[in-house]
């Protein structure tokens, strides 16, 4: 059976969320649903996948709430469930930034429509920024982006004040995967003084599924946080797995490189493992090898 993957956000004033927890994990519950939800008094953040018909049921619970008519979505498939388990969390922000100045419910960039992007980018005064993080951005980005090399969201600040300056950076275009970052980092932005900021409404994500292939300015595959790690054009599965040492996604470049030992380590943290780490991950190996025996459908990434 065909799986949905559904992102959706909403930065607007909420209350009650422990009530709102209580409901939707209820609800997702009894529809056999995966993912996560977060839940602020900043609005609404989630990821979440099962059957078409449990997916078309929770978006419209969500819709049926007069602050969530227009919640912001965005849909893909899946062969098989990409969460292990619901988890309805409540948080500080929906997207941490630290900054609570930042506010998209009152302040916000100049939304682009994924049709004209392309020319947004393209304009040699527009400075493209992609506010993901480093591991993020090193699988896939746009042509003439920046990469801010931050570990963390929090961090972004950081980097607007230190290589940003409004008088000088005119117009700025910045982009994430589903549209929740460079929605709050706009409104950041702005309170800074920068005067014409953009960002593409519904991320990465939204691009992919419109934007015919022949017509991208992306360039590799973006990363997703579920087990699918990594989609392209279309939001077909991508290439990439995941090292269930550190986390980072790995190419079959990297499974070629003598530091990759499978489960134990990658390219990417082989600097940082170990003797007992070492054996920690691979007792971890040994263990999820064997649970794989069992169950083959448990996914390798």
């Amino acid at each position: 059976m065909t799986l949905v993957v559904v992102t959706f956000y909403k930065f607007v004033t909420l209350a009650n969320l422990e009530q709102r927890q209580s409901a939707l994990l209820t609800f997702c519950t009894q529809h056999i649903i995966k993912g996560t939800i977060l839940l602020a008094t900043e609005g609404i953040n989630g990821t979440i996948a099962g059957s078409r018909s449990a997916i078309d049921a929770v978006l419209a619970f969500l819709r049926s709430d007069p602050q969530l008519t227009d919640l912001e979505v965005k849909e893909s498939t899946a062969a098989t469930l990409p969460f292990e388990r619901l988890k309805i969390k409540i948080k500080q922000e929906i997207v941490t930034l630290g900054q609570p100045e930042a506010n998209p419910a009152e302040q916000v960039g100049t939304y682009v429509e994924p049709q004209d992007w392309n020319q947004i980018i393209s304009d040699p005064e527009v400075v493209v920024i992609d506010t993901r993080n480093d591991y993020e951005v090193s699988i896939g980005s746009f042509k003439r982006a920046q990469n801010p090399h931050t570990d963390t969201f929090r961090q972004f600040p950081e980097y607007v004040q230190t290589q940003l300056d409004p008088t000088q950076h005119k117009k700025v275009a910045m982009f994430c995967t589903g549209g929740i970052r460079c929605e709050k980092a706009s409104a950041y932005l702005l309170k800074q003084g920068f005067q014409q900021v953009y960002h593409l409404k519904g991320g990465i994500l939204k691009y992919l599924e419109t934007i015919p292939p022949e017509e991208s300015l992306w360039q590799g595959e973006c990363f997703v946080f579920d087990q699918r790690v990594a989609v392209q054009h279309g939001l077909e599965l991508g290439t990439h797995d995941m090292c269930r040492s550190c986390g980072h996604p790995i190419s079959d470049e990297d499974k070629r490189s003598p530091n990759y030992q499978e489960g134990i380590s990658c390219p990417h943290c082989i600097e940082e493992l170990t003797e007992a780490k070492r054996i920690r991950q691979a007792e971890r190996q040994r263990q999820f090898a064997q649970i794989q025996q069992t169950n083959p459908s448990i996914s390798g990434n």
